[in-house]
């Protein structure tokens, strides 16, 4: 591996893609914002992110999910590098490349952990811890999804992100996810909910009764829950019923269930040898989705 033009070599990271097992829209705010309670995990899949320290910021993307997205402005990475740059100034920067294989706007926060990934390496570039309250701050300013994937570990999250429970140690979650290659946005999913500014649904949870020890104990906590995005989600993208019905008709499909606001879905089985085969049969009948085996954790 060649180093920099600074004599330092890259810096990587892998940001991993974020799946709600769980949401629950509590209400929404006067403000306009939705109130929500979710239990998050990690995959073992996601885009890649270096950073060639340099003199100034710049952005490549490459990868097979690379089509139609633009190093400019609108681009999340480059919005969170910048952001942290006004937040520490005097801070080093450099040239990032993005390795884009997520699907994009998909519910699985692909967007949002590559510009968690951004401020990762830039905290490591320059000395500044994870838990460090200013970086934080960057992250919820950049978006709802970010402050979570700053570590990409499994907990709950609340209100419109910015609230995180302690870092959970989840038993292994053995998953398939899929994607139909229908983009949703996040937005479009909120206004089919079609709450008012004010309107309260829910009460806030106490989150897990207790952590539950084995997957089996995880997934009949989670079998009382749901995603209360998933109705109105497939208003604006009906392929999300035909991705639900198919995962639920898997041979060892114990749990399925849309993640954040589609259209990525996921199924849950015992094992790697039962959502690996599951991964594989369901490929063979749809070769255009993106379907992927991973572990949650």
């Amino acid at each position: 591996m060649a180093a920099s033009a600074g004599g330092a070599l890259p810096l990587r990271t892998r940001a991993r893609a974020k799946v709600n097992l769980d949401l629950r829209v509590l209400g929404r705010r006067p403000d306009g914002y939705h109130e929500l309670e979710s239990l998050v995990a990690f995959a073992g899949i996601g885009d890649e992110l270096a950073l060639d320290p340099g003199p100034s910021l710049s952005l490549t993307i490459a990868g097979p999910r690379a089509a139609g997205l633009e190093a400019d402005d609108r681009n999340l990475v480059l919005r969170a590098a910048r952001a942290f740059g006004q937040a520490f100034p005097g801070t080093h920067a450099g040239a990032f490349h993005l390795t884009k294989r997520l699907p994009v706007a998909s519910g699985i926060g692909g967007g949002s952990a590559d510009a968690a990934a951004a401020l990762r390496l830039l905290a490591r570039l320059n000395g500044i811890a994870l838990s460090d309250p200013t970086l934080r701050e960057v992250a919820a300013g950049v978006g709802a999804d970010v402050p979570v994937c700053l570590e990409s570990r499994a907990r709950l999250m609340a209100g419109i992100g910015d609230r995180l429970g302690p870092a959970l140690r989840l038993p292994s979650l053995f998953a398939v996810l899929v994607n139909p290659g229908v983009p949703v946005e996040t937005v479009g999913v909120f206004r089919a909910l079609g709450l008012a500014a004010g309107d309260r649904l829910l009460a806030a949870g106490g989150g897990l009764p207790a952590l539950p020890t084995s997957a089996a104990e995880l997934r009949a906590v989670l079998a009382r829950s749901g995603n209360d995005l998933a109705v109105p989600a497939q208003r604006i993208a009906p392929e999300i019923g035909e991705v639900l019905e198919r995962l639920a008709a898997l041979p060892g499909s114990r749990l399925v269930r849309m993640s954040g606001s589609g259209a990525t879905c996921f199924a849950l089985f015992d094992d790697c040898v039962a959502s690996a085969a599951a991964a594989k049969a369901l490929a063979r009948q749809r070769p255009e989705w993106w379907v992927r085996a991973t572990l949650l954790r």
